[in-house]
């Protein structure tokens, strides 16, 4: 099983590189570029100072050179300067990620503890009340836009009621508290953004679970095991809930590129200074090198999402787990 999954991540490798081809052609084919955007800031600007601009951030060459030295510094996992301020975009990454991967983690986390159980919990109820309202609840929270939902909970929470911050990661003179009282305005700061980060993971894993649980339940295993005498706590979790569970382990494969993806929205809105908005302001700057940073790691979290997905897939199915020793 290990060579097959090593096998597996071998051939993601022709993958990636597809994906940087294409990511690189999209990005340099956009209209406009870092040089015209600096120079029409500047109504004094010459067409030689633009064209000096081009060639010192590169763009003076052939597209195909410019990917292959792009690759040549990806190779050395160097992602290049800043056109916006020079800074390494490693560095810039590195700033921003901590905040990123610390929120995702959590609402991922959450969404795992509050949707696990309410699905199990419907599926064995169902039909019921609570069944019913986590249903209702379900599709209106995963219909509703995350912006739309950041933007009514800031108005009502923040605005109207002032219980919560709208924006930042801490107050002022948070650099003069005590190590409870960061972590405390740190929590308070940061409930809305969770907030809105979780509800959708919530949802969705509710009702995937439930749904699975419920078809679980009904296969001729479960009943053989009921007619061998096993308690119902066995039944439920030793046996209907670990099959359930693949949706889920489907769902976090695909939930790893979103702690990159999934942070623009909130990210932007409540003024957090992570990778999403990172991102979103290097888009509008067109500074290519942070822009293609970010889409590399995107790419390499989406495959080892999937990578991760097998992996979940085979411990968590002995079938799949024997279809690739036999490979």
């Amino acid at each position: 099983m290990i060579k097959a999954l090593f096998r597996r991540l071998a051939s993601l490798v022709p993958l990636l590189l597809g994906i940087t081809f294409i990511c690189f052609l999209i990005v340099h084919l956009a209209p406009g570029s870092a040089a015209d955007l600096k120079a029409g800031l500047n109504p004094r600007a010459s067409l030689e100072a633009r064209a000096r601009l081009t060639q010192l951030y590169g763009l003076d060459k052939p597209l195909a050179q410019q990917y292959v030295d792009w690759l040549g510094r990806l190779a050395k996992w160097d992602f290049g300067t800043s056109f916006v301020d020079g800074q390494k975009v490693w560095d810039k990454i590195l700033s921003a990620m901590p905040i990123t991967i610390g929120i995702n983690v959590l609402a991922l986390a959450a969404a795992l503890l509050l949707g696990i159980p309410a699905g199990v919990y419907g599926a064995l109820h169902r039909g019921k009340t609570f069944d019913r309202w986590m249903t209702g609840f379900s599709f209106a929270a995963f219909s509703l836009p995350s912006f739309w939902v950041a933007l009514i909970l800031m108005s009502f929470l923040g605005v109207w009621l002032r219980l919560l911050p709208v924006s930042g990661l801490h107050s002022v003179f948070y650099e003069e508290f005590g190590a409870f009282h960061k972590i405390a305005d740190l929590a308070w700061h940061l409930a809305l953004p969770l907030f809105v980060a979780s509800l959708p993971g919530i949802t969705m894993v509710s009702r995937f679970v439930r749904d699975s649980m419920i078809d679980a339940l009904s296969q001729n295993y479960v009943r053989t095991a009921r007619a061998k005498g096993l308690t119902e706590r066995a039944v439920l979790y030793d046996h209907a809930l670990k099959n359930a569970l693949l949706p889920v382990v489907t769902l976090l494969g695909l939930s790893v590129p979103g702690l990159l993806g999934g942070s623009v929205i909130f990210e932007t809105i409540f003024s957090i200074p992570g990778m999403g908005r990172l991102f979103f302001n290097s888009v509008f700057s067109r500074d290519y090198p942070v822009i293609l940073a970010m889409l590399f790691i995107g790419a390499v979290l989406t495959l080892i999402g999937n990578w991760l997905a097998d992996i979940g897939y085979a411990v968590v199915d002995p079938r799949i787990r024997q279809g690739m020793v036999k490979r």
